[in-house]
């Protein structure tokens, strides 16, 4: 009958016994190649080698649909290999010819299998690197939109600093002018005759070398040298920390490389916790030339 040549090739093939029963009554002995189908795509059930215990009334070896159509049993024929009569029994080399022909449909179903699996996973591959350019991506902007803030912040500080220098320079010529009216009320010729009576007052400031040498500076003028030979210059507050000249250079050199900042004479690189650390602190004020330098 053509459920026991279907069980008894598998059988020869070399799988178990509970396996072939089970993939026989599981595609209704519809030939060889369903059972081995179904043989690959189940041998990882975790009841696969169990022994195989069909429902009631249908066991396997009855009478019960065991009727095939003409088309079913000429394709079981065909795929067997049997000749004449399907109830014929098969010879010793019909054997043989047909297991090697069953293997050999199983390694090109094996090998369809091998690829679809090596193509999932190609795919797979694909979604986690499309998936971590998409967090680089954010991330990316994270920094951008930070970087723009500081800069922002930068350019708003500039502005007040620049507005501060005026006012101290109007506050400075309105002392002057006040001077003049003050001591230059006489008539011009007194006015030519003063400058022996002002020598004196020019004393005071020879007297006075000393504090210039120890004033404590707010601003510090920073060049740095990139790593194509251009240079950059602005000046920074002395209380800014490190970290802002390292967002100046990124944001007007750096093309997106990471970098370090030296200083040449004494040679130091300066670390992380360097950038935290304000310009003054860092011997950098009232004017300093750093180097850029790749990590």
């Amino acid at each position: 009958m053509a459920e026991c040549t279907t069980l008894d090739s598998l059988l020869e093939m070399g799988f178990d016994r509970n396996r072939a029963e089970r993939a026989v009554a599981h595609t209704g002995n519809q030939g060889i190649e369903r059972a081995m189908d179904w043989l690959m795509e189940h041998e990882n059930d975790p009841d696969i080698d169990e022994p195989y215990v069909p429902p009631a009334g249908n066991t396997l070896g009855s009478t019960e649909g065991q009727i095939q159509s003409p088309t079913e049993t000429s394709e079981s024929i065909e795929v067997i290999g049997e000749e004449g009569d399907s109830k014929q029994p098969l010879t010793e080399e019909e054997k043989k010819e047909q297991v090697k022909r069953l293997e050999e449909l199983m390694k090109a179903r094996q090998e369809e299998r091998r690829e679809r699996e090596r193509q999932e996973e190609v795919d797979r591959e694909k979604q986690r690197r499309k998936h971590g350019q998409e967090l680089l991506q954010v991330k990316q902007k994270l920094q951008d939109d930070e970087m723009k803030k500081l800069a922002e912040l930068r350019r708003r500080e500039k502005m007040e600093d620049k507005l501060a220098k005026q006012r101290v320079k109007e506050k400075i010529a309105r002392d002057r002018e006040e001077r003049a009216r003050k001591f230059g009320g006489g008539s011009a010729s007194t006015g030519l005759s003063s400058p022996p009576s002002e020598a004196p007052p020019q004393f005071p400031p020879e007297n006075q070398g000393a504090p210039p040498a120890k004033k404590d500076y707010d601003d510090c003028r920073i060049q740095v040298r990139l790593l194509d030979g251009t240079t950059l210059s602005t000046v920074f507050k002395a209380q800014e920390p490190l970290a802002a000249v390292r967002v100046y250079v990124q944001m007007n050199g750096a093309n997106g490389e990471d970098f370090n900042l030296i200083t040449p004479y004494p040679r130091r690189v300066y670390t992380d916790l360097d950038m935290e650390k304000p310009l003054r602190e860092l011997g950098l004020v009232p004017s300093a030339v750093l180097v850029v330098t790749k990590k």
